[in-house]
């Protein structure tokens, strides 16, 4: 992890470099120091953050929906929470030990906040520049975008992708995409691929073209042929959702800035912004 975890700081100071009057600035998690502390084996860096609370993975498995929502954290603006921890670790420590010359703690839960902050991301580990072009695989499974399974160069609409996929996931209840093959019974690329030609169709021969995996999965005339079956088509301006009218219309129509096979095609996070559905329910 040495060399990830030099990465995330540097991806922090290059963070805290950037505009003071940046509108996303507050969305993002802040570092305010870093040290390292001897351990048995090596050196552990440790990253010094405000506090927040828990992630909106952990808050969703309370109702439940289980998504990969882990790298969002919800602000807490109730710093009572911290001062009772205290005060509670002072009156009755919680039980400790010690291993290998090490003292080993129980975790004490914070109580629920009065008051809650905005939601702030976080964990940066794996961030990388978008100022240069990028081939290697990255995101969870079900929310990889197609430039990323079929290997063309990506950017920063890769994260559009992502966002789109895990609003479904927020508002259904349930994942957009699987990547579930019948057959091996695991996540596999042309299983995604299939759902991905069920919801937007086929792929333009465009983007294949660039794709040094197209070839695994698509003919030169872009024909499907992974060995899987196709689903039956179910455009995503006819899923069924749990919203209902108008509001579903918009909501599809948001969908869609983000949901594209073409990189290009996908609305920028500005854009997004100004979308109608976001601005009628924030």
């Amino acid at each position: 992890m040495g060399q990830q975890l030099d990465d995330e700081l540097k991806m922090y100071q290059r963070m805290e470099r950037g505009s003071t009057s940046h509108p996303g600035r507050n969305a993002v998690r802040s570092l305010l120091d870093s040290f390292d502390v001897d351990g048995p084996d090596d050196k552990h860096r440790c990253l010094v953050h405000p506090p927040l609370w828990e992630s909106v993975l952990t808050f969703l498995r309370r109702n439940p929906v289980h998504i990969k929502a882990d790298n969002i954290m919800f602000g807490i603006a109730d710093d009572s929470v911290f001062s009772d921890f205290e005060e509670r670790e002072l009156q009755t420590p919680c039980p400790r030990k010690e291993l290998d010359g090490r003292i080993i703690y129980v975790s004490r839960d914070l109580r629920m906040p009065k008051e809650w902050g905005a939601p702030v991301l976080c964990d940066f580990g794996s961030a990388v520049s978008g100022g240069t072009e990028h081939s290697e695989d990255i995101q969870p499974n079900i929310y990889r975008a197609p430039e990323v399974i079929l290997e063309v160069p990506w950017t920063y609409s890769v994260d559009i992708w992502n966002v789109g996929c895990m609003i479904w996931d927020i508002f259904e209840g349930e994942s957009l995409f699987t990547g579930h093959d019948p057959e091996l019974q695991t996540y596999r690329s042309r299983a995604h691929l299939a759902e991905m030609i069920s919801l937007l169709g086929p792929p333009p021969l465009s983007l294949l073209a660039q794709g040094k995996a197209s070839r695994k999965f698509f003919s030169d005339e872009g024909d499907f042929c992974a060995g899987i079956p196709l689903r039956d088509r179910i455009p995503l301006e006819d899923r069924e959702t749990t919203l209902e009218g108008q509001d579903k219309a918009s909501f599809l129509r948001f969908m869609r800035k983000m949901l594209q096979w073409e990189p290009g095609k996908r609305s920028s996070a500005k854009e997004l912004d100004e979308d109608e559905w976001i601005r009628k329910n924030t």
